[in-house]
């Protein structure tokens, strides 16, 4: 995993699985906070010859769901995605 990283500022990435035994199938969630307030994630069509800026197109593609939320308690936001699985068969 790869994330945009600003000296002097840390980030945090969670990874969680949710086993639905009703359903039969599991949600895996990725997030990942930083404390960078200047601007929220957007969907964005980088130059075909751009080496970075695919990553939120990658996640929307491969995502179930996913978005961002501001953080409350301090500066920053989180990024989250969810995918996922079928249910057993």
């Amino acid at each position: 995993m790869r994330h945009g990283h600003v000296p002097g500022r840390d980030f945090h990435l969670r990874l969680t699985i949710d086993a639905d035994a009703h359903a039969g199938s599991t949600i895996i969630r990725v997030e990942v906070t930083d404390t960078r307030t200047e601007r929220m994630p957007t969907l964005a069509s980088p130059a075909p010859d751009a080496e970075a800026g695919r990553g939120l197109l990658l996640v929307a593609a491969l995502a179930t769901h996913w978005g961002t939320t501001p953080r409350v308690a301090a500066p920053g936001k989180t990024v989250w995605a969810e995918i996922s699985t079928p249910p057993d068969r």
